[in-house]
């Protein structure tokens, strides 16, 4: 349905995509795979309108195109579902669902009966049983996609671009987004999916195409590749780990958490009476299921819950009280957030002031922030880190993901801790960019750091963990070395129990 013939496009000199061919299959659900950086989201901007600058052609439907804008592309039956979705939380579905495409009546005024009809049939459509008029804003992340789904069949998109759609929703929308996409391969939909997550690609997919550093590498049948095969087209080389030294069983502990609990509200505590310690050179794995409240633990061990928790917490044998961050971080405790973008890092400043922002107070001289000193730190850091940027001043929001955890990694690397504390590290990132941070975490707690990592991926605990705590409604429920711990264990003590 779609070809795309001698792609190329530049920034700024740099080479975003160079000479790349593809075809995307109607009926069938086309897995675009590569490393952050392959080109694969400025790919998709321009099949979707955003660039409309670049060499090559798209034959779409045997009709050579070239989109003006998004709108353009979007009437001629393109449509994208970004990773942030584009929804405005406070307006209803029906009104996100029309907006920029309202229907009038013949008196000029909005057709809001209409509107509201054709967004309930197309919920009916999707299975998604909620009124058309709820908010945006109270409605989860996994039933906020399926409203851009119904944006894109409002306008009878014939190929509809998800890109990252299961970062940030839990198993059972999985399967319910899964069941949607069959339905739509049914109606000879182009599906293009972008993931980093391989199982789930050999799951969905029918097709996979690979790109490396802007080329096309390789397109065919999933059935006709394996999981190592795959990994190789994309990093063009064998991803290796390193496995790490058994942590000594008389490692001092660096931190102790006593009858931790968190209330929001009077009713409900969101965390309840959970202790642990964590060693010098131990990485502590915690898992759990969606709403357990690992990143809520996190948190508030951060100071970032003061007022509504109760604990006791010693750092280093000396009893700590945190009422904010920056007393955390005082005490040597660090936390890379879940979400990098909204949290860890200022998007329209560059590489360098993002990694220097925690330790500004070292950066003066006599009161005035010192060039040198935040370039020869943010240096020293995109060495370590090996961080792909063109210079320290590239703005953090021009790079890929991978590199953009990698700042964020730096920022706290900088402030020296004696605690990491990691939430979803390598989440929306390829595979050769979550080998980097594994490998890092492995050396940080082999020169003596206290990691904690927070994962929703099963294997990636598995794979970096020394010790796994497994959370369940707020509560932690097993406490697992990783020599006794499986899948399924796991697994049995993240579910909830029916009373």
């Amino acid at each position: 349905m779609l070809v795309a013939e001698n792609i190329s496009k530049k920034f700024s000199g740099v080479t975003a995509l160079d000479n790349v061919c593809m075809e995307l299959h109607a009926g069938k659900v086309n897995a675009i795979i590569g490393e952050n950086g392959a080109g694969k989201s400025t790919l998709m901007k321009i099949l979707s309108g955003v660039y409309t600058e670049y060499e090559g052609q798209i034959i779409y439907n045997g009709d050579t195109v070239r989109f003006k804008n998004t709108k353009d592309a979007q009437a001629k039956g393109i449509a994208i579902i970004h990773q942030e979705l584009n929804l405005v939380p406070h307006l209803s579905i029906t009104e996100n669902i029309f907006l920029g495409s309202e229907l009038i009546t013949p008196f000029g005024f909005l057709d809001k009966k209409q509107m509201r009809e054709q967004t309930q049939a197309l919920l009916d459509r999707l299975k998604l049983n909620v009124d058309p008029d709820a908010q945006i804003a109270n409605l989860k992340v996994g039933q906020q996609q399926v409203v851009e789904i119904a944006k894109a069949l409002l306008h009878s998109a014939g190929v509809i671009i998800m890109d990252e759609p299961t970062s940030a929703i839990g198993d059972k929308e999985v399967k319910v987004l899964f069941d949607i996409i069959n339905g739509l391969k049914a109606e000879g939909k182009v599906i293009v999916y972008i993931s980093h997550k391989l199982d789930e690609l050999f799951a969905i997919a029918d097709r996979y195409i690979v790109l490396r550093d802007g080329k096309f590498i390789e397109s065919g049948e999933m059935e006709d590749i394996n999981h190592d095969k795959l990994i190789q087209k994309m990093v063009g080389r064998e991803i290796v780990i390193n496995s790490k030294n058994k942590l000594s069983e008389k490692a001092e502990v660096l931190l102790s958490i006593d009858h931790l609990s968190l209330h929001k509200d009077k009713d409900k505590a969101l965390l309840k009476d959970i202790s642990f310690t964590l060693h010098k050179g131990e990485v502590l794995g915690i898992f759990g299921l969606m709403g357990a409240g690992r990143t809520e633990l996190l948190e508030t061990i951060f100071g970032l819950h003061s007022k509504q928790s109760a604990s006791s917490i010693m750092v280093n044998n000396k009893e700590c009280h945190f009422s904010s961050p920056a007393d955390a971080i005082r005490q040597g405790i660090a936390l890379v957030p879940e979400d990098r973008k909204k949290d860890g890092l200022v998007l329209g400043l560059d590489v360098k002031q993002n990694i220097c922002i925690t330790t500004l107070g070292q950066m003066q001289n006599m009161g005035v922030l010192d060039n040198g000193k935040e370039t020869s730190l943010a240096q020293k850091y995109i060495d370590r880190l090996r961080i792909k940027a063109s210079s320290s001043k590239q703005l953090a929001k021009n790079l890929s993901g991978g590199n953009q955890q990698k700042i964020v990694l730096a920022k706290w690397l900088a402030t020296n801790p004696c605690v990491l504390m990691l939430d979803e590290p390598t989440r929306g990132i390829d595979i050769h960019a979550k080998t980097e941070i594994y490998k890092l975490i492995a050396q940080l707690a082999s020169e003596g750091m206290g990691i904690i990592v927070v994962s929703s991926e099963m294997p990636e605990i598995l794979a970096v963990a020394d010790r796994i705590l497994v959370m369940c409604e707020g509560s932690i429920t097993a406490k697992l070395n990783i020599d006794e711990a499986t899948e399924d264990k796991i697994l049995l003590e993240a579910i909830p129990k029916n009373n």
